[in-house]
């Protein structure tokens, strides 16, 4: 299984997909880190003060380690920023800011999309992390209950990465809207935030279709066992 042709046929396609729209994400940020944007706010300034425009006093602002590390902690209110994007004054900067803000507004007003994902993750950690355990043993040990069960667990993963992909569009949508209502963009700033989102939104894409790839393979060989075991 490990060695399978018929792997590289369903998740190749995917994977190469995954590898081009890092590499966009990478090569759109450091393009845009190196723009000023108009007002002259760094990303931790933004951030702020698009919170306090939509209510949000009571939602932190916390500095973590790493590049492009920057999330939205619904379960303790806080917004955790790069020291890339906290500290600089960027359009990249402010675009990331602004669309972890986002998620603070889906989260404020109850986005349905949000809430199903925050539902789904305790059961799409087990389905990544025993799923495909359980599709392997049942091919080994030529059980389809067990290697169905590793197919209904890993699919929870899947439904995950489809419902992100509404919670991230819907994120960036706010984000460009609020840095224009603040008055945080200029047309040429807003062109540059909404690229390094739309490169940004590509990896999730990619994300979703390596998933479903992987479970079309999941499936593939498990009706290639059923039919054999017949």
């Amino acid at each position: 299984m490990f060695f399978d042709p018929m792997w590289f046929m369903f998740t190749l396609p995917a994977l190469l997909l995954m590898l081009w729209a890092q590499a966009r994400v990478r090569s759109t940020y450091a393009k845009y880190s190196q723009v000023r944007n108009m007002a002259g706010a760094t990303g931790g300034q933004a951030a702020r003060a698009i919170l306090d425009a939509n209510g949000l006093y009571d939602v932190a602002i916390e500095v973590v380690p790493g590049e492009l590390s920057d999330h939205y902690d619904p379960t303790k209110k806080v917004i955790r920023l790069s020291q890339g994007v906290v500290y600089d004054g960027s359009v990249a900067a402010v675009g990331i800011a602004a669309h972890e803000v986002g998620h603070a507004i889906q989260d404020k007003i109850g986005y349905a999309p949000m809430r199903a994902r925050g539902a789904i993750v305790p059961v799409a950690n087990i389905g990544s992390q025993i799923g495909w355990i359980a599709i392997v043993l049942g091919l080994v040990l030529q059980s389809t209950g067990i290697a169905w069960l590793g197919v209904l667990l890993f699919s929870f993963t899947v439904l995950f990465s489809l419902v992100t992909l509404p919670v991230e569009f819907d994120a960036s949508r706010r984000a460009l809207a609020s840095l224009t209502n603040t008055g945080m963009v200029s047309t040429t700033d807003y062109s540059g935030a909404q690229a390094v989102l739309n490169a940004a939104a590509l990896t999730y894409v990619a994300g979703m279709l390596q998933a479903v790839s992987q479970l079309l393979y999941f499936v593939f060989s498990v009706m290639g066992m059923s039919r054999r075991d017949e």
